[in-house]
């Protein structure tokens, strides 16, 4: 045989996702995710090739190595298990290099799983090492980003509560999805925007909560997505890009990297306009303006037109391109697995299991994610029908 192998998303697995989950320990939070993904396939851990495990930084929890002493709660005794990570990105790596292993033929089964238990770690500490072991963050990863916001507006000309309307979007979308962490009921527009000052112009109602949980995906060849219970979600094309967090000439606004990620997927996936042709996207958002940040990043809009799409509506989960309709980062973020619920999340929209934050209709999705200083990226492309070639 010649070419790749057609790879499928056939079982989708979440924990709930909380501040803390002190009901399970770690192995058993990843646990509880990859049972649901061999349950949503209707497999068992004996049809299971190989384990790709992800996360975030190590020391985030302090526990090194993890894969060694979880890989018998992955079900991976004997196994092949293969250790992804590009910081908060490594979620979406995670799943391309479990697809690659099943385009290369290499595996015929692999499950992809990615986690974070962020209550038993220190993650504002984990962001803030001396140097030289990294530049100063000042106050974490806000205070890093927060600059690179204020050159997005001075840039386009946006109004100041765009980051508003983007946070109360999604975390009302969060409301319609069962997994997720935050589920705030009484928030609206006005409270997102009275909301304490972060980092200038971030708010508290506008940053990313600090969460445990897990995602898992179950991917497979032609002949085992024959064989799935469920329509399965087609990869029709993904890719990784990186850049240096520093450099002469660096556009943090618009990283170099993240436009030649998305420009390599839509090549694989034969994507011309994104925006026509793209029914939802799963966004890497920690910080709400970079919703519009990411919209011109990833071609869906012109350069300084971002925030426009945001402000018109379109973003929305009934508008012509629904941006995170699960509550994306801003309402769940386990780091390790934020980036794989994005392509969970995309793939759950494809094949129509969504719920109640289902997009009526979606036949492509895009999900995405980024990592470090803006220096990591992956992304992928989900299709209902398997691609043309």
């Amino acid at each position: 045989m010649s070419g790749k192998e057609p790879v499928a998303v056939v079982g989708i697995g979440q924990t709930h996702h909380a501040a803390a989950r002190r009901d399970v320990s770690l192995p058993g939070l990843v646990r509880e995710a990859a049972r649901r993904a061999l349950d949503d396939a209707e497999l068992t851990w004996a049809d299971v090739d190989a384990v790709v495990i992800g996360k975030a930084p190590d020391f985030f929890e302090g526990v090194m190595m993890p894969e060694l002493y979880l890989a018998d709660a992955l079900g991976a005794a004997g196994k092949p298990v293969l250790r992804v990570h590009t910081a908060g990105s490594v979620g979406g790596s995670t799943a391309l290099v479990a697809t690659n292993l099943v385009a290369a033929r290499v595996q015929r089964t692999v499950l992809a799983l990615a986690f974070e238990k962020q209550s038993e770690s220190n993650a504002m500490w984990g962001l803030s090492l001396p140097v030289p072991f990294q530049q100063p963050l000042l106050a974490g990863a806000g205070g890093f980003f927060a600059p690179h916001v204020r050159a997005y507006i001075r840039r386009t000309g946006a109004p100041a509560d765009i980051g508003a309307l983007v946070a109360h979007k999604d975390r009302r979308n969060a409301l319609k999805n069962p997994y997720a962490h935050l589920h705030e009921h009484g928030l609206t527009l006005a409270k997102v925007r009275a909301s304490p000052m972060l980092w200038d112009p971030i708010r508290y109602s506008e940053t990313c909560p600090s969460s445990d949980g897990a995602c898992a995906l179950v991917l497979t060849d032609r002949a085992g997505a024959a064989r799935s219970p469920h329509p399965p979600a087609w990869v029709h094309g993904g890719a990784m890009r990186s850049e240096p967090t520093l450099f002469a000439g660096k556009d943090f606004v618009s990283p170099r990297a993240g436009r030649d990620c998305a420009a390599e997927v839509y090549r694989q996936a034969g994507i011309t306009d994104p925006r026509r042709e793209i029914d939802t996207a799963e966004l890497y958002v920690p910080f709400s303006w970079y919703e519009p940040m990411w919209l011109e990043n990833l071609g869906f809009a012109a350069e300084g037109e971002g925030w426009k799409l945001t402000a018109s509506g379109a973003t929305a989960l009934d508008g012509e391109l629904p941006v995170n309709p699960s509550g994306g980062v801003l309402s769940t973020n386990p780091i390790g697995a934020s980036g794989l619920i994005r392509f969970a999340e995309a793939a759950l929209q494809v094949r129509g299991g969504a719920g109640e934050h289902q997009v009526e209709g979606a036949a492509k999705a895009l999900g995405h994610a980024y990592g470090g200083g803006a220096q990591f990226f992956s992304m992928w492309l989900v299709g209902s029908r398997p691609p043309t070639s």
